[in-house]
């Protein structure tokens, strides 16, 4: 039976660890990471329309809702499969920019919803070949959890999830975009041949028991917080109101920290010193199940 609508929670994710192996023949780089979704999330709804149009519209007016945005090249991509009309509604909470992967995780639910609204019966191979052309990270969010992503992002293997851990997110004052992250990167920022082995060894059979601040690496924090000497202050502020640990979240502006319990992180919350415009998010990391079941109960089968 066809659904008028569909409303879906589309969530964030943060980089556990991410190295840059080195620049490929074909430009893109070689990365090896570890990709972890996060509480935080935008709603999306999806609303059958009469005509074959695609029309998004967003909360955020910052948000472009032409054929820029990536919600409306993923439909596009699925509509190609069954010529029907869509009103997309996007309520936005991850910030753009942010190295949180949100657009690519907004790219995922629409293929997934409109599959589901539609009634298109699209397998998990086939949603997954349709995900592959709008971004490296986007077929991570077909099932979120805790993953490996490798080659250029887009050799995903699912891991068995991390225990739950509790973050805070800031999104301070200052943008870098991935293309600009990448072109900054320089031979010294790169992992080094000798590496190589340890991390292959070090990946090959992750442990989530302890995360600290050694365990966690992002080889485009150097580059980045040069560029932006204010996200370095970002996270330098979750340290200091206790955080385990701290990263850069991906190739964006945002950093986490780690705590070691919800009450730890209320009393961060309350002794975070921040600077004007910075933007806090109190969340926690969502298991593969939990993912799955965000899916299931909007009315995805997948």
């Amino acid at each position: 039976m066809t659904q008028p609508h569909l409303n879906y929670k589309s969530f964030a994710k943060i980089n556990l660890s991410l190295r840059i192996l080195g620049k490929r023949p074909d430009g893109y780089h070689e990365i090896d990471t570890i990709l972890q979704t996060i509480s935080l999330h935008d709603d999306i709804t999806f609303t059958h329309r009469t005509d074959q149009q695609i029309v998004l519209t967003c909360d955020d007016p910052t948000i472009p809702t032409d054929q820029t945005n990536l919600i409306i090249k993923a439909a596009a991509s699925i509509q190609q499969r069954r010529p029907k009309g869509v009103d997309i509604s996007l309520t936005k909470r991850i910030p753009a920019q942010g190295g949180l992967g949100g657009a690519s995780a907004n790219a995922a639910i629409t293929v997934i919803g409109l599959n589901t609204l539609w009634n298109l019966e699209l397998q998990n191979n086939e949603i997954e070949e349709l995900l592959k052309p709008l971004g490296s990270d986007v077929p991570f969010f077909l099932s979120g959890g805790t993953a490996r992503a490798q080659g250029t992002g887009t050799l995903i293997s699912s891991l068995p999830d991390a225990p739950k851990l509790y973050l805070i997110v800031i999104t301070p004052n200052a943008k870098v975009s991935t293309p600009v992250a990448y072109a900054s990167l320089n031979a010294p920022s790169l992992t080094t041949q000798e590496s190589l082995s340890i991390l292959s060894s070090s990946f090959a059979e992750p442990s989530f028991e302890d995360f600290n601040q050694t365990a966690l690496h992002n080889d485009f924090e150097g580059v980045i917080f040069e560029i932006e000497p204010e996200i370095r202050r970002a996270k330098e502020a979750l340290l200091d109101s206790g955080a385990q640990g701290g990263l850069l979240a991906g190739s964006g502006s945002s950093v986490f920290g780690l705590f070691e319990n919800a009450d730890a992180r209320e009393r961060a919350l309350v002794n975070l010193k921040c600077e004007r415009g910075w933007r806090v998010f109190s969340c926690e990391t969502i298991s593969r199940d939990t993912y799955s079941r965000s899916l299931i109960s909007s009315g995805s089968r997948y």
